[in-house]
């Protein structure tokens, strides 16, 4: 994987455009001067989150003796089942959150931002080639500066898409994480046959 497709799928899977009306929904009981500092201090959050996963989470693989064959095809079927409720929503992906006060790591930072997808994601690209860990930690800090502004002004975003726009290039991001996910999963599959043929 090259590091633009390393970026491309981390800012796919962080979804922040699919985000931006749970985020509103959480931050409903906080002052909107005050909005921006949380989400900053949430995505902060979400990214140390990634980043100990990108670092760590192979050691804890490997622990468990897991190998790049199995990891590759569970990563792509993880994102096939995050793309396809990105593609087809319900009521249950939402997952509206009802704060009485304002927000801390969950739900924003996890699993919003930093959700079982994105880490899979990070643990998969670091696993599968480790010798490329600067790469991939450029990739993810890339990543997650594209997501940031666009968190930042989703008061902005929401009036200006509205619900219908932004669910429809939800849905357009959804698709190509299909594509990323169906990859992800037949190289599992042809790794482990070659493997074990």
């Amino acid at each position: 994987m090259s590091f633009l497709s390393a970026v491309v799928l981390l800012f796919l899977v962080m979804d922040p455009l699919g985000n931006v009306p749970l985020f509103l929904s959480a931050l409903k009981q906080v002052p909107p001067e005050r909005q921006r500092r949380v989400i900053l201090r949430e995505m902060l959050i979400a990214l140390a989150v990634l980043l100990l996963f990108l670092f760590l989470g192979g050691q804890m693989l490997r622990l468990l003796g897991l190998s790049e064959p199995a990891l590759s095809a569970a990563g792509g079927i993880i994102l096939m089942i995050i793309a396809l409720r990105m593609v087809f929503p319900s009521r249950e992906h939402a997952l509206h959150a009802e704060n009485a006060a304002e927000p801390f790591i969950v739900p924003l930072a996890i699993p919003y931002i930093a959700g079982p997808s994105a880490l899979a994601t990070v643990l998969l690209l670091m696993s599968r080639e480790p010798a490329r860990w600067l790469e991939w930690t450029g990739a993810l800090l890339f990543a997650w500066g594209l997501c940031l502004p666009i968190m930042l002004s989703s008061t902005l975003l929401r009036h200006g898409l509205g619900e219908r726009g932004l669910a429809a290039v939800e849905r357009l991001m959804g698709l190509i994480l299909v594509t990323i996910a169906v990859e992800m999963l037949m190289t599992g599959i042809s790794q482990w046959w070659v493997l074990h043929k």
